[in-house]
């Protein structure tokens, strides 16, 4: 009874209201004449037809992309099939969201079947499909289906070519052929108030359509992906809609929708798509080579602020200051310094350390950059050439104690440090936990550092080993832990009947 109340005194509070606002809306006539109507219902028309053209476009091109894991249950806890314990997208969707496919785990020697949804859009005639890398990722097998008018109303199985997790992009391939692929627009070109629209499957309603404007462009520092350059959108996003195109009124992909932020699990108006040109690229990579190769500088770089940009002596803070030049790094090798400020890269101005971060990344290892940098009071004209950002391979911590603590590590050192924006160099990186682990229990979690085991410092990921064989995990181990500028202790203790 006291929760029915609110709702009650409400819907009071609406039909009183109405009765006051009825007669004043009534009366609150506008004089149009004929001709000025006549006018503004066709621009409405011609507007209407604009967003039916786009639809129309890129309709046949919007695949559903359906997944399925199949996981091994490890206790009887409660667990969601939805469930990612160290996503950035749970930030987006909300606990609440997750918390509404959370059912009981089946017993220990089980498993249950994780299905996830997802949209993803036809980029050539032969079958190759783009998509996000959360709506496929570990997946066990993938099905493309396409729907709505105009389509080839067919369902297949796809392969995955590539995933790409710095920027949360998938290739698949399909056997087929004859498709109709998106056509795409320059993404540098969108302008922000601009109209576009988002063809999607939001919670499995397929060739769904919404249509907004471009509400900003250059986002970063959200914390979805490693490299962020998102347009952001009003058009109505929600779950089911990632890896859809955001396309101009033209039908051309600007973006590949990708997250929400939200306090509700749909949308509130906040969405996130990857540019066009960003995707191009990362698409063409996995295609031809099934990886992502990215450049390198070799430097450690930071955002200026109005008091160091004055004590440089530069006017301003559209610029991104040296730090540290890695010895023997391309940087150390063209004569960069620590110190000097860079405003341009190819002939682009560069305002934050994000941008330089993300233009370095899509240039080729052996292709020759222009760097201009701010020193000693004027500007110097450097020509780098690129190297290759080294993929460290993860190392899975699985010998004897792999399997109870469900980590996965890399070794730390400085360049890796860099890319992270992490200010130490020394440690083990955790780059995956697994769900319901000792890892996990212990509140470990991707991208910490681990700096000690106890009070012995490890710098390698054989040295936390050996120091943690040195323990009873039953008895329990301290761990020094840094998760960006902060330190904290974890302790690390498995139970009878862990893995």
């Amino acid at each position: 009874m006291m929760v029915a109340r609110p709702r009650l005194v409400f819907l009071s509070l609406i039909l009183a209201l109405s009765v006051v606002i009825a007669p004043v809306s009534v009366c609150a006539q506008v004089d149009v004449s004929p001709g000025d109507l006549e006018r503004a219902l066709a621009t409405a028309d011609d507007l209407s037809i604009a967003f039916e053209h786009a639809a129309s476009v890129v309709s046949p091109s919007v695949v559903n992309v359906r997944s399925v894991t199949r996981v091994q249950s490890t206790n009887g806890m409660q667990i969601s099939p939805f469930d990612w314990p160290d996503s950035p997208f749970r930030e987006f969707f909300g606990d609440d969201f997750f918390d509404r496919f959370r059912s009981p785990a089946p017993p220990r020697s089980g498993g249950f079947i994780r299905q996830g949804q997802g949209t993803g859009f036809v980029v050539s005639e032969d079958g190759y499909i783009l998509t996000n890398n959360h709506v496929v990722e570990g997946a066990d097998e993938v099905t493309v289906q396409f729907g709505g008018p105009n389509s080839v109303d067919a369902e297949y199985q796809a392969k995955i070519i590539g995933t790409d997790p710095a920027t949360d992009l998938a290739l698949l391939k399909i056997n087929a052929t004859d498709l109709t692929p998106v056509e795409f627009a320059d993404s540098d070109q969108v302008r922000v108030g601009q109209w576009v629209v988002a063809v999607g499957n939001p919670f499995g309603l397929e060739s769904t359509i919404t249509a907004g404007i471009v509400s900003a462009k250059g986002r970063s520092r959200i914390g979805i992906t490693d490299y962020e350059d998102f347009i952001q959108t009003d058009a109505a996003i929600n779950p089911g809609n990632s890896g859809g195109p955001l396309v101009d009124l033209h039908g051309r992909v600007i973006g590949v929708n990708t997250a929400i932020a939200t306090r509700s699990g749909g949308n509130m108006g906040i969405g996130f798509a990857i540019p066009s040109n960003l995707a191009r690229s990362i698409m063409e990579s996995l295609r031809d080579d099934g990886v992502v190769t990215r450049g390198w500088l070799g430097v450690v770089i930071q955002d200026l602020d109005d008091g160091l940009a004055r004590s440089f002596g530069f006017d301003g803070t559209d610029g991104v200051l040296i730090s540290q030049v890695e010895e023997d790094s391309p940087a150390d090798k063209a004569g960069l310094r620590v110190g000097d400020i860079i405003t341009r890269f190819n002939d682009e101005p560069v305002a934050s350390m994000d941008q330089l971060r993300l233009r370095v990344a899509s240039t080729k290892p052996g292709e020759a950059a222009e760097i201009v940098v701010f020193r000693d009071g004027r500007e110097r004209t450097m020509r780098v050439k690129i190297g290759e950002l080294k993929q460290e391979t993860p190392v899975a911590a699985n010998d004897s104690f792999g399997d109870e603590l469900g980590l996965e590590l890399r070794n730390l050192n400085e360049s890796i440090a860099a890319q992270l924006g992490i200010d130490i160099d020394n440690g083990v990186l955790v780059t995956g936990v697994e769900p319901f682990s000792v890892a996990a229990r212990a509140g470990l979690r991707t991208r910490d550092v681990i700096t000690h085991v106890q009070d012995e410092p490890v710098k390698t990921v054989r040295e936390f080993m050996r120091e943690l064989r040195k323990h009873d995990l039953e008895q329990g181990v301290r761990l020094t832990v840094r998760s960006g500028s902060a330190q904290r202790f974890v302790f690390l203790q498995s139970r009878k009947g862990d893995n």
